[in-house]
């Protein structure tokens, strides 16, 4: 059974709070808003305003306790425990004691996992070759494939033809949330340490810059940002080899990928909620990227899980000859493992990506997502992306956003109860919970940019793209005007508002280890 460890004096958690989410936005068109020069507060998470400076603080025991282990392992998806599954499985097989950590901030492995997945199995056979033996929860085989494009009174039928992406003969349906706290299960019995309910909210370094491990949350922070009587720092997990396993829009991958500048070669990624792409430099003096941070989603399959568990499985191997290598020699105190980054482009993974690059770019032409599917049936299913030519990304989709003096509203029908639904019946489902006395997560870089610019070019998007309604515009107590309220008790933690804010004002920064969505396999 994974149960997390103490949470050093952190308060139990709450009972569900009310959610406050207002039905209606503000109007797309002839919105007030208002540019005082008194900006109200919202931020006060201490990576906007530091406690150095902040006199609340003073006097405050700030040491932290470190634990060292050879690997840790950041976040409990497919790919961080299909890394730490194989990681134990070959120091096993070889009689090595290797010490694997890995930290997840949901609390109970597979509680932030929602997926109702379409898995291919190809990764996780690789991995668990007896997986029927011991009882996985792929129960599902597909039986039949049926594709079509839906019109507002019909569904046109489009045909799978043998060999396109989208036919999924021999695969299975898994609520992958399931299947996560299975893999999670096994992780524990080959000794991985899983300790769920610790959030890493810190990329630690050594003095040459290679990384040293990563600091989990500190917990016992009021609202405003002062230390509560229950204030404890957070635990420091110092390794080797550190790998990222955060999933799609990784706060902590962000933040490697400007000090070590991984992104330089490559597109921008591009999201929908759900699907992520385009794959950055993967390894770093210290540490290596793995699954859905860095992006290994096939688009046109709609599959990225069995290819985010073969990095992981790729991860572990290159790790684990480094580790174990009699000539073991490194530049940096934390290990640079570039030997992964070779391995991945020899492997199934990095030929099936490749075949499928074009794909998703080839949607930004007039056609749209039409043209894509075209581009598919002619270039994939015939060439199988052996075209000399690579495609390229508009830009960020932060980009993407048009003022709304260029565009023309939407009336949306009202939620019917049946096939939609009202935000705040959605987010109820979601199971969603943090403690409400916290500085929110969600925080902004500078206070009066939601108003000021947001709101009065584009009609404050905040309260559109957040599936959770964490945003609201809401009226000024005094005087006439709006500001940004932020329910961020809300948050499913989907990231959106961090990728999607035309300012880039937005900072999605982990909350108190165990806060977020419960979907216990939705």
């Amino acid at each position: 059974m994974l149960v997390p460890l103490a949470k050093l004096s952190c308060p139990a958690y709450q009972c569900f709070h009310a959610l406050k989410i207002k039905k209606n936005y503000l109007p797309l068109c002839g919105t007030r808003w208002s540019s005082t020069s008194v900006v109200p507060r919202i931020t006060t998470h201490y990576t906007i305003y530091p406690r150095d400076k902040d006199k609340r603080w003073e006097g405050v025991n700030m040491e932290r306790f470190a634990e060292e282990a050879d690997v840790v392992i950041v976040g409990a998806g497919p790919a961080g425990l299909s890394a730490a599954v194989r990681l134990k499985q070959l120091a096993t097989k070889h009689e090595k004691d290797i010490r694997v950590c890995l930290v997840e901030k949901a609390a109970q492995i597979g509680a932030h996992t929602l997926s109702g997945a379409c898995l291919d199995p190809r990764a996780f056979e690789e991995l668990f070759p007896d997986w029927k033996e011991k009882g996985a929860p792929l129960n599902t085989p597909v039986t039949e494939d049926r594709f079509g494009i839906l019109t507002e009174k019909y569904r046109i039928p489009v045909p799978i033809l043998p060999g396109l992406p989208m036919n999924n003969h021999g695969n299975y349906i898994v609520r992958l949330g399931h299947l996560v706290s299975w893999m999670g299960e096994q992780a524990e019995a080959l000794g991985v340490e899983v300790y769920p309910g610790y959030a890493a909210a810190e990329v630690l370094f050594h003095e040459d810059g290679s990384v040293k491990g990563i600091a989990t949350n500190d917990v016992g922070i009021q609202k405003d940002g002062a230390p509560k009587t229950t204030f404890e720092r957070g635990l420091e997990l110092h390794a080797k080899v550190t790998i990222f396993a955060e999933g799609c829009h990784g706060h902590l991958a962000k933040q490697l990928y400007k000090k070590f500048d991984l992104r330089a070669n490559c597109d921008p990624q591009t999201y929908g909620i759900g699907l992520k792409e385009s794959i950055p430099k993967l390894t770093f003096p210290g540490g290596l990227l793995i699954g859905c941070s860095p992006g290994f989603m096939n688009v046109p399959k709609i599959k990225g899980s069995h290819t985010a568990m073969k990095s992981g499985i790729l991860a572990a191997e290159s790790i684990f000859n480094q580790l174990t290598g009699e000539n073991l020699q490194s530049k940096t105190i934390g290990l640079h493992v570039t030997e992964y980054e070779d391995n991945l482009k020899k492997s199934w993974v990095w030929k099936e990506l490749y075949s499928v690059r074009n794909i998703r770019p080839s949607c930004h032409g007039i056609l749209g997502v039409y043209g894509g599917m075209i581009y598919t049936g002619i270039f994939y299913w015939i060439f199988r992306g052996m075209e000399p030519w690579t495609l390229k990304h508009k830009g960020s989709d932060s980009d993407q956003l048009k003022p709304a003096k260029d565009c023309t509203p939407i009336e949306y029908p009202k939620p019917d109860g049946q096939i939609s639904f009202d935000l705040l019946s959605s987010v109820a489902l979601s199971g969603t919970n943090h403690e409400h006395d916290q500085p929110a997560h969600l925080t902004l870089k500078d206070d009066s940019i939601p108003v000021n610019r947001n709101l009065s070019i584009y009609d404050g998007p905040e309260q559109r793209f957040c599936p959770a309604g964490v945003y609201e515009f809401v009226p000024l107590e005094q005087g006439d005007g709006f500001r940004l309220q932020i329910n961020a008790q809300n948050c499913v933690h989907c990231k959106t508002c961090d990728i999607k804010d035309p300012s880039q004002n937005i900072n999605w920064v982990v909350p108190e280890g165990g806060g977020g969505p419960a979907y216990n396999g939705m």
